[in-house]
Parts: structure tokens; sequence; C-alpha cells
């Protein structure tokens, strides 16, 4: 065996940190590897694809692709490649120390995410964005809104004005809207959003409702915020605080005749959607705190942050309008909104909303494309929310499929996720860039950022 190819395999299985950054210039190689290219519903068998320089040089039959004596090279036969996953609706620390920060990107990394949209944002995360992006920092592909728009920060109109302007001016990504903006604050945040020509991510304020959030052009609707209520006859004569986190008080009232009415409008304005449906099967699921207790995922998490969530799982399993029923029922009309926007042209993105109640960052992007599968999608139509439906929303022709001259962001995993979606949770190793990190490069990180 050649030096060069025992040097690769060695390197492959035990890289550090200087080899991670060193690896620019030099051709990375998957051997005999089964890829799947999201571009269409196929796993290509035996194939050899080359990296060099975050960017795939070569890809093809094993037999027929060839590279350099001195390229790294991962045996790779009887494992499969895809591309890495985005999750589109993250949160990550918005404090001044960059060390939390990045632990949560080794978090998301570590789980085959490649490309992340933090959703609560400061001029922190504008450093952060601009050391991943010059490899300072190692981390996912970082898009970032600026601080929340909500009932608390916005009073008036005219602030709104202003607070667009600012984050425009900034350099944000997006603007995140929260609850409890007004018919007269939305309005002039929406023109404003429009003319500066930076979109609106996140939450429907319930005095606003999701037919104006529709008519306004959101970038994307996150949480299936809104749909719920659009749905349930009578909502007119409700208050906010009657109908639940998302609706879920009142969703074993929807009509579901008016499903189509709700993804036609959504289709007409190309508006995105991102579920997050883990915070429905889990935080608001009929279940109690007790079945999520040995959950493996907890112990990135402090043990003070588990306790928080655990009582409020408890708090709302114990609401005195909680029901079993009423909770299955919001758990089904979301999936029923989920499937419909699927069948009906809403591009859906991948997103969980974590760190979140039981939602750990990175191992909760997993748990939503399982949910997503039981909403009705296929696995193929899973992955797509986290790659080529991102790379379409993002405008990023060179991501999201696994083809010659395409970035060079991917995931191998030991088993196939068109077979079985859980398969996304054996990662053999992730490329972010020209950077190939082996598992067990992963799991020494993981291991060092256990709370508990």
């Amino acid at each position: 065996m050649k030096l060069s190819l025992i040097l690769g395999i060695f390197l492959a299985g035990t890289a550090c940190a200087q080899d991670l950054v060193s690896n620019a210039d030099r051709e990375i190689v998957f051997t005999s590897v089964n890829v799947i290219p999201m571009d269409r519903e196929t796993v290509l068998k035996d194939q050899t694809v080359v990296v060099k320089s975050g960017r795939i040089t070569a890809l093809g039959e094993s037999s027929k692709i060839k590279y350099s004596k001195n390229a790294l090279v991962v045996n790779a036969k009887g494992k499969y490649l895809t591309p890495g996953w985005s999750e589109m609706h993250a949160h990550v620390p918005a404090v001044d120390d960059l060390a939390p920060m990045k632990e949560v990107l080794m978090l998301y990394l570590a789980n085959g995410i490649t490309t992340i949209r933090g959703m609560l944002g400061n001029a922190k995360h504008l450093e952060l964005r601009d050391k991943v992006r010059k490899g300072e920092i190692l981390g996912p592909n970082f898009y970032t809104t600026g601080p929340a728009f909500s009932g608390q920060t916005i009073k008036t109109a005219a602030r709104g004005i202003e607070q667009v302007k600012e984050e425009k001016a900034a350099g944000y990504d997006y603007l995140k809207l929260l609850p409890g903006l007004t018919k007269e604050t939305f309005p002039a945040i929406a023109k404003t959003s429009r003319e500066l020509g930076i979109g609106m991510v996140g939450h429907v304020s319930f005095n606003v409702g999701v037919w104006a959030a529709i008519d306004a052009g959101y970038s994307s609707i996150d949480h299936l915020d809104g749909f719920v209520e659009a749905i349930t006859p009578g909502i007119d004569t409700l208050a906010e605080q009657e109908t639940g986190l998302f609706g879920a008080w009142i969703a074993y009232s929807a009509d579901t005749t008016k499903i189509p009415a709700l993804i036609k409008a959504l289709k007409e304005k190309n508006i995105r959607v991102v579920p997050t449906q883990a915070i429905a099967e889990r935080w608001l699921s009929p279940l109690p705190a007790s079945a999520y207790a040995t959950d493996p995922d907890l112990k990135y998490m402090k043990p003070e942050e588990v306790k928080n969530w655990m009582n409020a799982k408890t708090g709302y399993t114990g609401n005195a309008k909680f029901t079993k029923e009423h909770a299955e029922a919001f758990v089904n009309i979301r999936r029923k909104l989920i499937l419909a926007c699927q069948k009906g042209g809403v591009q859906l993105m991948l997103g969980s909303d974590a760190p979140q109640v039981l939602n750990v960052p990175g191992f909760a992007t997993h748990h939503e494309m399982k949910y997503l599968t039981l909403a009705g999608l296929t696995p193929f139509e899973a992955l797509q929310t986290g790659t080529v439906n991102v790379a379409d929303y993002l405008k990023k022709v060179d991501s999201g499929v696994i083809k010659t001259g395409n970035a060079s962001d991917l995931v191998l995993l030991s088993g196939n996720p068109l077979e079985d979606i859980s398969q996304t949770k054996n990662i053999e190793g992730v490329m972010i860039g020209s950077k190939w990190l082996p598992k067990s490069y992963l799991q020494a990180e993981l291991k060092k950022l256990e709370k508990q």
C-alpha cells in the first residue's frame, strides 16, 4: 500500500484541528461511496468523489476517476454521501462571548448541518458570521437575523421603520418578527422591508394574522404560526390568550376544508414555510415530561436548562385547557398542514427551533426530519427541505446537490436515509468546505460539549 494512501486513511480517522485547517489545497477523496445527489431520487453506486478547495472537482465511477498521490483518501465503501443539511430556524447565544456560540456551532456541525440561519441575532453575530466565512471559526455557513421586532421593542410605526433601516445598514440577512406587532406597526415594517430588500422571517402576530402576513410577502413563515388560527371558525371572537401557543388550545375545532385556500395563497406569494414540527411533537405533545427524562440529547444542555424545559413541558400538560385529545388534534392538524404544503407546491424548509424546550441544537434537526415523514413526506422529500429547497431559497445554485463544481458541504452516513430517515443520525463524517471532520473528531468534540 502506498505511503500516501496509508497517511490519508490515518488522517481520516485521527484528524486534529491543524489538519482540518490545512486541507484547503489538498484533495480529499471518497472512494467506493454511494452518492445521493438530491437533484433526483436515486443512489449512484460505487462512486469516487474528489474534493479540493471547497469544491467537488470530480465525481464518477470509481474505475474512471483519477486523483493525486498526496490526496487524503477516505474509504467509504458501503457508505452514503449526501449534501449537508441546513437548519433554517436555529438559535445561537446572543451574548458578547464567542465561546458559547462556538459550542452551538459544533453541535450543528457534528450533526451534519452545514448551513444555519440564526433567528435571534445581535451585533456579535455579525462578527461571528464574518469569522466563520473567513475560516477563523469552524462552523456551518451562517446567516443571521438582527434583534427581533416584537410588541416589546416596537411600540410605534416610526420605530418599526427606523429599526428596519438600522438592521439593513448593519448588514443582517433577515428581519426576525416575534409576536405582539399590531395593525399599525406591522404594515410600516413590511413596507420598509420591501423597499430595502431585506426579508421578514419568523412569527405571525395574532393581531396581524396570517392573511395579512401573506399579503405582505414574508420571506418565510416559521412554526406554521397563524395557520391553525386561519382555519378555525370564530377566531375573530377569541382573544390571543384563549388560543394557546400556535393555536394549541383551538386546533381541535379547525376546519380542514379551509386548508386549500391557505396553501394557494402561500404558493402564489412564493412564501417558504419552516414548520418546526419538533416543537409540537415534543413540547406540545400529549406526552408527559417524564417521557423525555432519559433523552440522550439532553446531556449537551446545562442541568438548569433541562430543568426549565421539564417545567415548561409540565406547565403545558398541566394547564387547565390541556386535554390529551386536544393535544393530539393539534399535532395532527399540523401534520395535515405540512403535507398540504408539500403537495400544494409550498416550499418547506428544515428547521427545529433549537435550543428550545426538549430540542437540542443539531440533534433536533434529525427529529424534525423524522416528524416530516410522520406528516406524510417521503424520506427524499424530507431531505429536500434541508438541501435543494434551501439552496433555491438562498439562491445558491452551487449548493444542495452533489455534482461536479458544487460546494463540498457533505455528510457521510453509514446507512441509506432514502430507505430509513433515521439513518441521518449515523454520521461517519462531515465535509464543510475544504475541511473533513471524521467521526472520531466529531465524537471527541461532542464529548467536550457534554454538560451532564
